[in-house]
């Protein structure tokens, strides 16, 4: 009788239907990744460059675009432009922005999970480093930031 219920349980294993992950293995991951970096090359470029709407050009120009600060979310492509402004002002200084350990995990066709570190330095000191996430969606204008998830790391 055991074995009768083992040979079922393995037939019925067997015979479930495969379970299809996210369209994943249908994403070339690897150009996918260095699309993401170069897009974040780029950003970091713009920022350094001091040139606020192009940095912000690659977020989702929407009220529903999400920033997480480490203490809560924000909505609003408006208050991620406004929270950014003041580093951008005539005068101001704003260190210079690098990206490291990026990951980039595909979602779906048009989705797309993206990890990594931004650095800010002044000289050869870091002033601010953290970790972030982004959710990030293909557009006909290019891949948009929908949400990030940004955090400090501790001082």
């Amino acid at each position: 009788m055991h074995s009768c219920l083992a040979i079922l349980a393995l037939l019925l294993v067997a015979c479930r239907p495969a379970g299809q992950r996210t369209s994943e293995s249908s994403i070339d991951r690897a150009a996918l990744t260095r699309q993401l970096s170069a897009q974040l090359d780029r950003s970091a470029g713009d920022w350094n460059r001091g040139d606020l709407d192009a940095f912000m050009s690659d977020y989702a120009a929407e009220s529903t675009t999400t920033y997480v600060d480490g203490h809560r979310a924000r909505h609003g492509f408006d208050f991620i432009r406004n929270n950014y402004a003041p580093r951008f002002a005539s005068g101001a200084r704003r260190d210079s922005l690098h990206f490291e350990e990026l990951e980039v995990r595909p979602l779906s066709p048009t989705l797309a999970l993206l990890t990594a570190r931004f650095i800010l330095q002044r000289g050869d000191s870091t002033t601010a480093s953290g970790p972030f996430t982004l959710v990030m969606e293909r557009r006909s204008e290019g891949w948009k930031i929908l949400h990030d998830h940004s955090s400090s790391d501790p001082r």
